[in-house]
């Protein structure tokens, strides 16, 4: 992966993946084998683990539009699987494999911008079938979702769950990276924003523009280019993004 993927790894909470099997888990094990259904053991050791940031259960694939959300998210973040036939609990439904695989093709190819890349993998359980889609960290960030007025958006997978991504983020994956050395201030409204930044906690774009009384989208501008310095990160949390110096 290139300085942009490892930047915005490791300076952000993403990498944090903390995967704990519910309850509900272990009662479904007990569900599986009174149906006797004969699971490969690699598929047993995904579905244990429950949802979490790098996987996802979906019961079937009825809008290409919905899972193109979960497939860009995990391209713009640290990459992730799909495991469809799989419901939320974790037992298995069933998927057919042909229907499956043209709908994750639309979804990646027709509602993803730049379509993401995947590979898939068919897998029996007993009389049924479970299609993996596998999707890697991409190096083309940002993938954008077309929604069903024809906007495009990117988003970002944090725990289980899909999110609309900062704009900030979204700055900095559009940002110039050629190597520089130049790493120092220019204006007085970096220097102004930079000693905001000088907090345990982190502020929000609106928080720093109010405090510095910087317009919005220059403290937009401004904090991708501190990021791309690798000066502050970046804490994201329910949505929110919170910003603070190194």
């Amino acid at each position: 992966m290139g300085n942009c993927g490892g930047f915005f790894l490791l300076n952000t909470d993403f990498k944090k993946r903390g995967v704990h099997a519910s309850p509900s888990y272990f009662r479904n094990r007990k569900e599986m084998a009174k149906e006797q259904i004969q699971i490969p053991k690699y598929l047993q050791q995904k579905i244990s683990q429950g949802e979490h940031q790098q996987l996802d259960f979906k019961y079937a694939v009825n809008d290409s539009r919905k899972i193109a959300v979960t497939m860009a998210a995990f391209a713009n973040t640290d990459g992730g699987t799909l495991l469809i036939g799989v419901k939320d609990n974790g037992s298995i439904a069933g998927a057919n494999l042909n229907e499956e695989t043209y709908m994750v093709e639309a979804a990646a190819t027709m509602y993803c911008k730049p379509p993401v890349e995947f590979k898939t993998q068919g897998w029996k359980a007993g009389d049924r079938y479970v299609l993996e889609v596998i999707i890697e960290s991409s190096r083309h960030r940002p993938h954008q979702v077309q929604d069903s007025e024809g906007l495009w958006k990117a988003f970002v997978r944090k725990n289980d769950q899909n999110f609309p991504a900062p704009s900030v983020l979204i700055h900095y994956w559009k940002s110039d990276f050629t190597p520089t050395t130049e790493k120092y201030f220019h204006t007085e409204k970096e220097k102004k924003l930079f000693e905001a930044l000088n907090t345990t906690e982190g502020y929000t774009v609106s928080q720093l523009a109010r405090i510095t009384q910087i317009p919005r989208q220059i403290v937009t501008t401004l904090l991708a280019r501190f990021m791309r310095w690798e000066l502050i990160t970046m804490d994201f949390d329910q949505g929110i993004a919170r910003f603070r110096s190194l």
